[in-house]
């Protein structure tokens, strides 16, 4: 049986103590499926938590799970049902590793055809594997409840990697975007991705800033990124009848939410977790990055490229939470 280098886990546990580079067999694509020769395999948060064991989640839902949900290559095989056409064809992935063992840290990766989408020309390799998790997030937040045409838009981390595509496709929809960051470096990111004003979060009053920005009516929509440590600030500067779309909270999962403001102004509170989002959105998202591609209108930012060898440092890099960008594995 063929084989491909791997990076895989047997046990949860630090970056450096658990993950492991070896030969795994190349997987077969079954029905409704493709294989692809993956080339470059993102890390993402949620790789870095599912690896460590987050939350208590210590349990090993498979024996052997080879990680990362996001990547790119070209479709080398496909199965029963996929159009043969498809074989040479640059993709992207998405959500390779949900609910299955075996993700984009290898050679080869088995996913269902509609998770390898199209990648153009003039989009890298390296660039394709930043789409999936982070852009397909800021789509949902961004436009889920509605046009943001003539809006006003608040981007929390607006130098993140959700972040930085959900600035870009709020000015792609017509909105003006706002902006926040931690430092000058991020603030630069923030306004080289489009966002109209930025604010540093550690050396401003961010409420008052953003009412003086908005002549004191607040922002439609909120792309939330620190939904309970941020709340306080949301809830004076929710505009009437305005959407949060919240898709973390690291320092409290369950913060105490502070009803009668958000009553008042009949604020929305929208949850976005791109796994569980419905296929409708999904396709939606899919449908305007691939036009965004094509049109080179959407901008990407890779922090560090790393041979798949050095999957380790990676994972670390994307926990320390400072860098700008995506982390990319070279792996073909």
């Amino acid at each position: 049986m063929k084989a491909m280098k791997a990076v895989f886990y047997e046990r949860k546990g630090p970056a450096r103590e658990v993950l492991q580079v070896g030969d795994l067999p190349v997987p077969e694509p079954g029905p409704g499926e493709v294989l692809v020769r993956v080339h470059t395999s993102a890390v993402n948060p949620s790789d870095t938590k599912t690896r460590g064991g987050w939350g208590g989640a210590t349990a090993m839902p498979f024996p052997r799970i080879v990680p990362h949900q996001d990547g790119a290559g070209v479709i080398e095989r496909v199965g029963d049902g996929v159009d043969a056409g498809r074989v040479g064809e640059r993709v992207w992935l998405y959500e390779a590793q949900w609910q299955r063992p075996f993700g984009t840290a290898a050679e080869f990766v088995v996913v269902p055809a509609a998770q390898a989408v199209r990648l153009p020309e003039t989009t890298s390799f390296a660039e394709g594997a930043c789409l999936g998790i982070p852009a397909m997030t800021a789509h949902r937040a961004v436009f889920a409840d509605g046009s943001v045409a003539g809006k006003t838009v608040l981007v929390t981390g607006g130098a993140g990697a959700v972040g930085h595509y959900a600035v870009q496709l709020a000015r792609w929809g017509g909105a003006t975007v706002i902006a926040t960051v931690s430092g000058e470096r991020k603030a630069d990111a923030a306004r080289a991705a489009g966002a109209n004003a930025v604010v540093n979060y550690r050396t401003e009053d961010v409420a008052e800033r953003i009412l003086d920005l908005t002549g004191g009516r607040g922002v439609d929509r909120i792309v939330e990124v620190a939904f309970a440590a941020n709340l306080p600030v949301t809830a004076r500067v929710m505009a009437p009848d305005g959407v949060v779309a919240a898709y973390a909270s690291d320092t409290d999962a369950e913060p105490p939410v502070p009803f009668r403001p958000f009553m008042l102004k009949n604020v929305t509170i929208r949850f976005v977790l791109v796994y569980t989002m419905p296929r409708a959105a999904k396709e939606a998202a899919i449908g305007d990055i691939t036009l965004l591609l094509e049109q080179r209108g959407l901008a990407h930012r890779i922090a560090r490229e790393l041979p798949l060898e050095d999957v380790a440092e990676a994972h670390e890099i994307v926990e320390r939470g400072d860098r700008i960008g995506c982390v990319v594995l070279r792996v073909g």
